[in-house]
């Protein structure tokens, strides 16, 4: 790969982090790499879910969580993205919205760096892991409502946050929309990442026909908990392009949007969608059966 783009590709960067309970220290980190993602040539960069803090604790984590609106790190990565003149994707960060709720919201900053899309996490990580583990996303955070596309250079962005990737039906309405990429930045646990990161990331490829580029959180967190990594980029035909191992890190490819079109030209199943509905068996017979 060569660090000089064509202006029909573009070169995707991803950031691998590790974040623990001091958010200075997390800007800090994830500033390193998004600056060594854009030396390598990414005119794009994701970062993970929860890319400011990674904290558990509800008193800890209101206690260092501020509104939008001065937000001091959201400033901060406004500032890089036009000093490094990319489209920089903060994966999300937790920004307060009332007294007793946070919102988990994506920003895709512009080259300027002026905020070109929010998308506030819709589907609320509320679960009980085998292993003990135990979330209840919902008690700290509201979850969005909408579903968002943002228009960049190179083509039309689909956003979700984590556990949305669990959830087809809200990607199929993103390439609906016109999305040819979709991001998924997240914090999957080590437990349902080795049993899930992977297939899921694939289905959603291959189902929406899109690019889909997912920065992940990794390793053993100041809080107790272990993310997966492997963050990755994956092709609209399913084919995995570049992935990360388990350590902080970044990784970036070329990403042809005109390979979009190709894959859905040979296969057009975005097209073939038909209406139906659902019945128990034995129910009434639908036109032209026997009776």
């Amino acid at each position: 790969m060569t660090a000089q783009n064509s202006p029909a590709t573009f070169r995707a960067g991803l950031v691998q982090l590790c974040c623990g309970r001091d958010l200075d220290r997390n800007v800090a980190d994830a500033t390193d790499l998004i600056r060594g993602a854009a030396a390598a040539g990414a005119n794009y960069v994701q970062t993970p879910e929860v890319t400011t803090l990674m904290e558990l604790d509800r008193q800890r984590l209101f206690d260092a969580i501020e509104p939008e609106e001065g937000n001091p790190a959201l400033i901060h990565f406004q500032r890089l993205a036009k000093d490094l003149r990319i489209w920089l994707h903060i994966g999300s960060m937790a920004v307060k919205v009332s007294a007793d709720k946070l919102a988990n919201r994506t920003y895709m900053l512009t080259p300027d760096g002026a905020i070109a899309a929010r998308y506030d996490k819709i589907h609320m990580f509320d679960v009980d892991l085998p292993n003990g583990e135990s979330y209840k996303e919902s008690r700290n955070y509201h979850p969005g409502t909408s579903g968002v596309v943002v228009d960049l250079p190179w083509g039309r962005m689909g956003l979700t946050i984590c556990y949305d990737l669990r959830f087809p039906y809200l990607h199929r309405a993103l390439a609906k929309a016109g999305a040819i990429f979709m991001t998924g930045p997240a914090a999957f646990t080590k437990t349902t990442g080795e049993a899930h990161w992977h297939a899921l990331l694939r289905a959603r490829a291959i189902e929406t026909q899109c690019y889909v580029l997912a920065a992940a959180q990794t390793g053993l967190h100041e809080i107790g908990r272990a993310t997966y990594g492997h963050s990755i980029i994956i092709g609209p035909w399913g084919e995995t392009i570049a992935e990360a191992g388990t350590e902080p890190g970044f990784i970036v490819a070329d990403i042809d949007p005109a390979e979009v079109a190709r894959v859905r030209e040979r296969v057009p199943s975005l097209t073939h969608d038909r209406s139906f509905v659902v019945v128990e068996a034995g129910g009434h017979p639908g036109p032209g059966a026997l009776s």
